[in-house]
């Protein structure tokens, strides 16, 4: 006999457990419902006839948009008309279910409750169920619009969304947002909730929505839906900026991450290399400027001293990202070690008055940047219940590492000397860091536990086999009036598309030996097409990886790179503007900078508990580009004076809008991006970070290059560029805003 919780349990992992197998949708279906689903096989065959006929000149791409639009229709309209179908058919279970509640109100009877509560989760399960065949229809409609896309050119989806999706009777809601499930989902954990005994409280989940104890099965059925609205908390959206890539349905592996795998101490030290590396990169940002001048060099050399570390972290994501296929421990080692020898490198080069030095420093700490280690182990290694966590975990080290670099800086207004070696406000950030890493690499020897490296051997057909004894024994749950109804539906469906693949097969080109040959190339295309997107391999060079970015991926690249490129001018460039222009000392330099730092989580909180439930994912992407635009106009400085409240009031809205953009990006990318980019040395998170550093490295560069116009110049001759690469990062979101679905 088993509990309402395993059997939960086993409900919503069904799914994950096929997936692992390497089953395609169709093979994870239902077979009662079979008939119901998105024919995908059905759909992608037509794109390539489509293809095909288009390079043949028979049909103009009008043509070809009407007549899938049409397709795609009547395969929306068949999922839709049968939610509603079991929709109903929930609604009278619940209604039936309600009567013996309002008569066990009157009539109090406890092991008649515990029947009824037993009776509601049986509703749940198959609330659960009808769930899970929304998601894998939500998946195969976009599966089927990034093929449309990738062979077409985003002619078909920002198209169909635009006609469809916004429709007052749209149907393609009912699928992307499951309209009117809601209603289903709150009876159900109403009921449920009503019915436990909460020791006299009168609490209903409306009073209170975030009630302890909730039902395992209504925590499941939550967390079906969030998948399926993408709803957010701020927790969640904050851990959108770590981007660990995902599969867009976790696996059997991910989900049963084995203790000996996961290791607290070691997540800890993870992210305490995550915070070290952030404060070592900008401690030195309010001092660089006084640095370079003290080694002879121009203020605007800061801009190469502060790059310089980004230049270096390009390739070391790359090694770093390698290397953690068959290690973590000895790759941040490495990491500790190269930092601690470029922090005192880069302290040195003031007694050795050598700004080459300086620079090597610099490198051989971007060289030690291991960020690609700290994602993938986050991603690896720790369980998926957990991974959100410990992703805003990461951010949130990033975050304060931003704050407490330049606050640390401010700190060190000191000047003394040791034996010949100077310790002052230039060189004691690299000391202190130095320092820092030593202890931090003792800690990491101590206590950090290597997780295993092991293949997961599964035996596929005992495994299969045992999934379909257990749906069959999960479809038993199902009224047997459902089942009928369904079992016929589903037979005058599979007839209806049946006749539709028989008709794919009528001549539609003048030769039937050609036709049969055709026909024989499709069934081979659609078998290598297939293995090769169902896959899990992951590219194994930058360039395959690159052939997997479609425009709308690029697109968000862009708009990364645009808003990291925006915020290092801002960061990088503070101490020699403000010094110009207000005569700030260091300190306020480092104050001001720490307050940027420590607006990232208040702005996560509100964006991620409110708006980001309230907009649509791309509406706060596209308005957020819109006020980083704004706050770079308002940097400019043109004709009056420029003043103190502009620069920090502008300054504050361009890094403000810049981290709601960054977790809305990074949503939005980890939707669009293939599930071929979640694992492997070039995955999805080490092109984001790349995209990034690059940012930053030519951000520094334009800085330096514009200080040979001058410091008057400097503050304009920088912000053009982030001017133009936003105006151009909005125009490329509004050419691919629909695809962003």
């Amino acid at each position: 006999m088993f509990s309402s919780s395993s059997l939960c349990h086993d409900a919503s992992n069904f799914w994950i457990k096929m997936v692992a197998f390497g089953k395609k949708l169709k093979e994870i279906q239902i077979q009662e419902w079979k008939g119901y689903y998105i024919n995908y096989k059905l759909m992608k065959k037509k794109v390539k006839l489509y293809a095909n006929q288009i390079e043949a000149g028979a049909l103009d791409q009008q043509q070809v948009l009407k007549d899938f639009s049409q397709m795609l229709d009547n395969q929306i309209e068949k999922i839709v008309l049968f939610i509603l179908e079991q929709q109903g058919l929930l609604a009278t279970r619940i209604a039936q279910l309600n009567e013996q509640q309002d008569f066990l109100q009157e009539h109090p009877d406890i092991p008649k409750i515990s029947e009824l509560q037993e009776a509601y989760r049986a509703v749940g399960l198959d609330l659960l169920k009808l769930l899970h065949f929304v998601e894998m229809n939500a998946i195969g409609l976009r599966k089927i619009l990034k093929k449309f896309d990738k062979r077409f050119g985003y002619r078909f989806t920002d198209y169909y969304v635009k006609t469809r999706a916004n429709h007052p009777y749209s149907q393609l809601q009912q699928v992307f947002k499951h309209v009117g499930l809601g209603a289903v989902v709150g009876a159900i954990s109403r009921n449920l909730a009503d019915l436990q005994d909460r020791h006299g409280s009168h609490l209903s989940i409306y009073d209170h929505p975030a009630l302890p104890l909730q039902d395992p099965v209504v925590d499941s059925i939550k967390s079906a839906v969030d998948r399926l609205t993408h709803s957010t908390n701020f927790l969640y959206f904050l851990g959108q900026h770590a981007f660990t890539m995902q599969e867009e349905l976790p696996t059997t592996a991910e989900e049963h991450i084995d203790d000996h795998r996961y290791h607290f101490m070691s997540l800890l030290l993870n992210l305490a290399s995550t915070f070290l590396y952030m404060v070592n990169t900008y401690i030195i940002v309010p001092t660089a400027d006084d640095y370079s001048m003290s080694l002879g060099a121009a203020a605007t050399v800061c801009g190469i001293v502060i790059g310089v570390m980004a230049v270096a972290q390009i390739f070391s994501s790359v090694y770093f990202s390698a290397w953690s296929n068959k290690s973590y421990f000895r790759p941040l080692v490495f990491s500790s070690i190269v930092l601690f020898v470029g922090n005192v490198i880069y302290a040195l080069a003031y007694d050795l008055n050598s700004l080459a030095i300086l620079l090597i420093g610099r490198l051989l700490c971007g060289f030690g940047s291991a960020r690609a280690v700290n994602r993938r182990y986050i991603s690896d290694c720790v369980p998926i219940k957990i991974r959100m966590q410990a992703s805003a975990g990461f951010v949130s080290a990033s975050a304060l590492g931003m704050a407490c670099g330049p606050a640390l800086a401010g700190l060190l207004q000191t000047k003394f000397r040791i034996y010949n070696i100077t310790f002052n406000q230039d060189t004691l950030p690299g000391w202190v860091m130095a320092l820092a890493w030593l202890f931090y690499l003792i800690w990491l020897w101590i206590s950090f536990r290597e997780p295993a490296h092991e293949a997961v051997v599964i035996n596929v057909p005992e495994e299969a086999h045992a999934d379909s004894n257990y749906q069959q024994e999960a479809s038993t749950s199902v009224t047997a009036t459902q089942a009928t109804s369904a079992r016929s539906a589903a037979a005058a469906a599979s007839v209806g598309n049946d006749n539709l693949e028989k008709s794919l097969a009528q001549p539609l080109l003048l030769s039937t030996a050609k036709n049969e040959q055709d026909e024989e190339d499709d069934r081979e295309c659609d078998e290598s097409e297939e293995a090769s997107e169902e896959s899990s391999r992951p590219a194994n060079s930058l360039a395959s990886a690159y052939r997997l970015l479609t425009p709308s991926i690029k697109v968000q690249l862009l708009i990364y790179f645009m808003l990291k490129y925006a915020m290092e001018i801002l960061l990088s460039e503070s101490s020699v503007v403000t010094t110009y222009y207000f005569g700030w000392t260091t300190s306020r330099v480092s104050i001001f900078l720490a307050c940027l730092g420590l607006t990232v989580l208040p702005v996560n909180v509100v964006v991620g508990s409110y708006i980001s439930n309230m907009f649509e994912d791309r509406q706060i992407l596209l308005a957020s580009e819109i006020v980083v635009l704004l706050g770079i106009l308002l940097s400019f400085q043109i004709f009056i004076p420029y003043s103190v409240p502009q620069y920090v009031c502008s300054g504050l809205i361009m890094f403000v809008s810049a981290e709601v953009l960054e977790g809305v990006n990074l949503s939005l990318l980890s939707r669009v991006m293939s599930s071929t980019l979640s694992r492997g040395t070039f995955n999805g998170g080490l092109l984001s970070t790349e995209a990034g550093t690059l940012a930053r490295v030519v951000a520094d560069g334009t800085i330096t290059l514009a200080g040979y116009l001058g410091e008057s110049k400097l503050l304009n001759a920088t912000l053009l560029p982030s001017l133009l690469i936003c105006v151009a990062s909005i125009i490329a979101t509004c050419c691919t805003y629909n695809s962003l679905y």
